[in-house]
């Protein structure tokens, strides 16, 4: 029986689907672009969690442009791809919509305010790991840029005296629910039973207080560093900066103020064990961020998968129209004990 002829190898190049280039120093922010048209990122990443995960680990955050994504359905695949339980959203700071399963609106603050750089619900017991962006519109006018920080910048400035002052007690926030204050209680955790609000805080450690007819307050001291599950760092993480009085304009908190008194705020948040924080500690937080933050502006369809530890977001002002839709994965419970 005569053999078959060999099979010839190909000399040509090898073409990737896709090109890579981090975007900061080599060090944060992976952009990943698709080379070839109609590439599905949800095909394209199921493959390769693992490879994008370590990337994670790397570089911060990974930009995917170019791919297919064009519609919620599209993005809440490809998220499911790096890992099939989303989360929901419950203990909400801010007014979202859930347009697809667990697929909903990024915060929608008045379009001229700057959302300042933060880690997402890191006023929480427990939080999510991984975050997923994605652009349906940008913002038809200017600016609506989501800025990224990189914490292995940021965590090491944070001054030594203010530093210790959080590890010895930690953050406390204080936060009124109520239909003229701040988001309703029965939307911030989606139900309109007090039995599972109630249930809720006592797993979560959070002390809580009905006050008047549809009134809540609730108060829960948190860490102010996380360690990251894979990586092993531990790095600046809390919400103090974001929920402290000083964050408001100043005309705004001068009247919530008169009205309602320090515990009667919105939100405000306090070192943990009861001392307020002054503001230009905070403030200092807020520049520190601002100052090392990198902005890519977004294109149609493009997505942004963001290590929840090693980097924080925000929202630059915008004109005009934009819609940018959010997800979220990998719940990490915290089993520390202030």
């Amino acid at each position: 029986m005569s053999g078959s002829a060999p099979r010839r190898r190909s000399t040509g190049p090898v073409t990737s689907p896709v090109t890579r280039r981090v975007l900061v120093d080599e060090r944060f922010v992976l952009l990943v672009e698709a080379a070839v048209p109609d590439l599905d990122l949800a095909g394209w990443v199921a493959g390769r969690r693992d490879e994008l995960l370590t990337d994670l680990d790397r570089y911060g955050a990974v930009f995917f442009r170019g791919f297919e994504v064009r519609t919620p359905d599209d993005f809440s695949q490809a998220a499911r791809a790096v890992s099939p339980d989303l989360l929901g959203y419950l203990e909400r700071a801010a007014p979202r919509h859930e347009v697809a399963d667990r697929v909903f609106t990024s915060t929608e603050f008045n379009a001229e305010q700057w959302i300042p750089l933060h880690h997402e619900m890191s006023y929480s017991h427990n939080w999510p790991t991984h975050l997923y962006f994605w652009c349906a519109q940008p913002a038809t006018g200017s600016g609506g840029a989501t800025p990224l920080a990189s914490e292995r910048v940021i965590t090491p400035l944070v001054p030594a005296d203010v530093r210790e002052r959080f590890l010895r007690a930690g953050v406390s926030y204080v936060r009124n629910y109520g239909p003229h204050l701040d988001l309703p209680w029965q939307e911030a955790f989606q139900t309109t039973d007090r039995a599972e609000v109630e249930a809720y805080c006592a797993a979560s450690a959070t002390e809580f207080t009905w006050l008047g007819g549809d009134g809540l307050r609730t108060r829960a001291r948190r860490q102010a560093v996380a360690t990251h599950p894979r990586t092993g760092e531990t790095v600046w993480f809390n919400h103090a900066h974001l929920f402290h009085v000083s964050n408001m304009p100043a005309e705004v908190s001068g009247a919530l103020l008169r009205e309602y008194g320090p515990e009667g705020l919105p939100r405000n948040a306090y070192y943990g064990d009861g001392e307020p924080i002054p503001d230009e500690v905070v403030t200092g937080i807020r520049e520190l961020y601002r100052r090392h933050a990198v902005s890519v502006p977004w294109q149609r369809g493009d997505v942004l998968v963001v290590d929840n530890f090693l980097a924080t977001h925000g929202r630059e002002p915008f004109s005009g129209d934009r819609q940018i839709l959010v997800a979220m994965s990998d719940l990490y419970v915290n089993r520390s004990v202030l």
